[in-house]
């Protein structure tokens, strides 16, 4: 997966927003505007190439207003997948960037 291709799957509205993912956004008050905002701001953080799901990956991006946020998406056919989406935090990372070892 890369980052372009990802981008180039939301500007085109061709991706799927899984219901865990909506559950989550909206735990986490994020609008999908928001999500669409990270995605194309963002970078690949890691790669799952090996999930039993399929091939997917962690994006770290921010909102227009600066707002940390993390999606994981993959493919499925031909359509983007929107996994999961929230706001990383501590415990789980120390930065936006940087995963806190475990």
């Amino acid at each position: 997966m890369q980052i372009e291709n990802i981008q180039q799957e939301i500007n085109n509205d061709n991706y799927f927003l899984s219901k865990h993912a909506d559950d989550e956004r909206k735990n986490d008050n994020i609008t999908i505007l928001e999500l669409e905002q990270a995605i194309l701001n963002g970078y690949i953080l890691e790669k799952y190439d090996d999930d039993i799901r399929g091939s997917s990956c962690l994006i770290v991006g921010f909102t227009d207003e600066g707002k940390p946020i993390h999606v994981v998406c993959g493919t499925k056919s031909e359509v983007l997948v929107i996994i999961t989406v929230y706001i990383p935090t501590a415990p789980k990372f120390i930065t936006p960037f940087q995963r806190r070892k475990r």
